[in-house]
């Protein structure tokens, strides 16, 4: 199945736009689509997917199921762009389909097994109580936090979730890394960095630089094997367990905070303000975050937002909201850029 053929005759689909009705339909069946890209993505249908369109028979002697329901799974997936069938009632890649594979450079394998996990399912149908009160509905369904739950209890979910986790900050570590100019800094501190795949890219960039990674003890021991003893930049990098919502006990140039600002307002409020008292007057500090206020990536930001109120009691950040939540710490806040089409920088600086 691996060898190139003609693009493929695709059947012809209706273009007319859903009246409210069956818009609403679709919409109260997401789960069904939530679970057939999960299904796909378990049974790595998109891996024994090659270049050739296949027939379900084949692809269904390639994952180990059976045809008839494995045609279903497609169609359905197909009806929103993710693989297509063709006119000959074989199937083939989309740009989505090929992102489910897992040696896909942009693969979202993982974020969508993550995404689709079994608490999940436990936990949407619960949104309302959520909403009324304003916090997480994690402890009362396990009886522990979510992060304990994950790792004493799901292991298999706290895996995909660590899997997760990489594939979406290698992806943006060179953006972020393209984006910063590092003039003047010797060293970079990446501030709950998790495994360090942000600092790695900045120390490959930049020869003469040296970086101190901070987060959780069990999330440092898993570092970028670039960063960790005998890797290639561990003679640069300094390793730090810690949270830093208790203390930031590191001295920078450069402060990151990427994608970690979701708590509670007072995890956030206390991280920011450790920054500044850790940092010397003058250091630069640069947040990254996704926004809910971005209309480019606004339908899954606002997703997760939900998520993170089931599970944590966190939230996302409006770009109002994570500007208040910078200046109340004391940063000095300057411009506000655009990383890639998901990400945005705020530029601050502690006062001098």
């Amino acid at each position: 199945m691996a060898t190139v053929s003609p693009t493929p005759t695709v059947a012809s689909a209706p273009a007319a736009t859903p009246q409210p009705a069956m818009r609403l339909r679709e919409l109260v069946f997401g789960a069904a689509c939530a679970a057939a890209v999960r299904a796909a993505a378990r049974l790595g249908v998109a891996d024994a997917l090659g270049d050739t369109p296949a027939t379900a028979e084949e692809l269904a002697a390639a994952v180990n199921s059976e045809p008839q329901p494995l045609r279903r799974l497609l169609r359905a997936l197909s009806c929103y762009g993710i693989f297509v069938e063709t006119e000959n009632g074989t199937f083939a890649h989309t740009d989505m389909s090929r992102m489910l594979r897992e040696d896909d450079p942009n693969s979202l394998r993982y974020i969508a097994l993550w995404c689709t996990e079994p608490w999940t399912w436990d936990a949407w149908p619960r949104l309302d109580e959520a909403v009324r009160s304003g916090a997480s509905v994690f402890h009362e369904m396990y009886g522990k936090g979510f992060f304990d739950y994950l790792h004493q209890d799901a292991h298999e979910s706290a895996h995909v979730f660590n899997r997760a986790m990489t594939t979406s900050s290698m992806q943006s570590a060179l953006d972020v890394a393209g984006l910063l100019d590092l003039t003047g800094v010797s060293v970079v501190a990446d501030i709950g960095g998790g495994q360090g795949h942000v600092l790695a890219s900045l120390l490959e960039k930049h020869p003469a630089v040296r970086g101190t990674l901070l987060d959780l003890p069990d999330v440092v021991a898993k570092a970028d094997p670039r960063l960790r003893t005998g890797g290639a930049l561990a003679q640069r990098v300094r390793i730090v367990p810690g949270d830093c919502r208790e203390d930031i006990p590191v001295d920078a140039d450069l402060y990151i905070i990427k994608n970690i600002l979701e708590w509670d307002d007072e995890s956030t409020r206390r991280t920011l303000r450790n920054i500044v008292a850790a940092a010397r007057p003058g250091a630069r500090v640069v947040v990254i975050e996704n926004l809910v206020d971005d209309t480019a990536s606004m339908k899954f930001t606002t997703s997760m937002d939900l998520l993170l109120l089931l599970n944590v009691g966190g939230a996302k950040h409006s770009k109002a909201s994570l500007v208040e939540r910078i200046t109340q710490s004391g940063l000095v806040l300057g411009d506000i850029r655009p990383v890639n089409p998901y990400l945005h920088a705020f530029e601050c600086a502690v006062p001098g």
